[in-house]
């Protein structure tokens, strides 16, 4: 039987957060480092319109979600978590980027756990229904809702994530460590039951 219900975001969670600086850079003609990526959402990085983004977007959107590179130990501890526990991507993608989530994965030797595609970043009533213990996220506004809905996050440290956190909220630098609090969990979880 698995232990815990461990809901995963995909883009900057599993992915490096910072994969699609270099398409950026190249597109607008730009040259930011990934310490300029201060904040979540790309038009207030790089001071542009949704509409420009958009555009950025349908020239290279499924490229660099195809192209972003696993972060470092992710692949490895996602196979060890889903070996003993229940694992939900539950990712504001699109829907309509399915086929190419799925075969990123695959590509990537990814697990493959249910995989839920919002279209949104409100992702608390999808923890809700999947009845999650674990929630590993990178988005701070999302982190924020998640556990003011009373679930436990792992924010994903980014420098766009900085912000002061909240109870329920632990910033984690890697996913080593990520591991290692879930081990944490598990045998919390062996003492109340």
């Amino acid at each position: 039987m698995k232990e815990l219900n461990i809901c995963i975001d995909i883009d900057g969670t599993i992915t490096e957060p910072y994969y699609w600086v270099d398409y950026a850079n190249m597109y607008f003609n730009l040259n930011i480092k990934e310490a300029d990526v201060t904040k979540y959402e790309i038009c207030d990085v790089l001071g542009i319109s949704n509409e420009e983004v958009n555009e950025f977007y349908k020239m290279y959107g499924e490229e660099m979600l195809f192209n972003a590179q696993v972060r470092s130990n992710a692949r490895n501890i996602l196979w060890e978590l889903y070996n003993k526990h229940n694992i939900y991507y539950v990712t504001a993608r699109d829907n309509s980027l399915r086929a190419l989530t799925e075969e990123w994965f695959k590509y990537n030797d990814l697990p493959k756990g249910e995989l839920y595609m919002l279209g949104s970043h409100y992702k608390v009533d999808k923890a809700k229904e999947l009845n999650c213990n674990i929630f590993l996220e990178d988005r701070y506004e999302n982190a924020v809702e998640l556990s003011g809905a009373e679930f436990k996050v792992y924010l994903l440290d980014c420098n766009y994530n900085r912000d002061k956190l909240l109870n329920g909220i632990q910033r984690v630098s890697n996913w080593e460590q990520v591991n290692r609090l879930i081990k944490i969990e598990e045998r919390i979880e062996k003492i109340i039951a």
